[in-house]
């Protein structure tokens, strides 16, 4: 089964955008590991914007 490209490209731009974390380090997290990041600082930016801001990825 192959991950959605959509969300890969999602999450990668998600994470590079708010950590600063170039390509190559991004592809060499797990799945599991990288919708973990974009939780967490999905988390941070509710608790410093407010839950109304659009701010946060959708994880599926």
């Amino acid at each position: 089964m192959l991950y959605p490209q959509e969300q890969l490209f999602q999450e990668m731009t998600f994470l590079a955008y708010y950590l600063h974390w170039p390509r190559e380090e991004i592809m060499k997290l797990p799945h599991w590991e990288r919708r973990r990041w974009c939780h967490e600082v999905s988390e941070v930016n509710q608790k410093l914007n407010g839950p109304d801001q659009q701010r946060s990825i959708p994880l599926r």
